[in-house]
């Protein structure tokens, strides 16, 4: 495992970025993970997608499926990837801490 640092974020992380230890999640991770993606700020609509995959995983253990996902933050998968360019499992869900989806490439 490698280890990120940004500004006072300092994680364990696997080879793609992911967490390895999601349980250590915050905003301040959040915010420095996003800068990995390509996002320099969070929104409100970030925040909500963000919260909504934390949400999900800490009661189901897992990532939702991205039409579970778009259905339940009234968001398309056009506005989820102008949030997140690199898309819902790879970006989204390293943003929020969350594992590697499975068959995320």
């Amino acid at each position: 495992m490698a280890i990120f640092e940004h500004g006072s974020v300092r994680i364990e992380v696997d080879e793609d970025g992911f967490m390895a230890e999601p349980e250590k999640w915050n905003q301040d991770v959040a915010l420095a993970l996003a800068s990995t993606e390509g996002v320099a700020e969070l929104s409100e609509k970030h925040w909500h997608l963000v919260n909504y995959l934390r949400d999900y995983y800490l009661k189901f253990g897992v990532a939702p499926m991205i039409r579970k996902l778009c259905k339940d933050t009234k968001m398309s998968l056009k506005e989820v990837y102008e949030l997140f360019p690199s898309g819902p499992a790879k970006g989204a869900c390293k943003v929020a801490g969350l594992p590697k989806p499975t068959g995320c490439v």
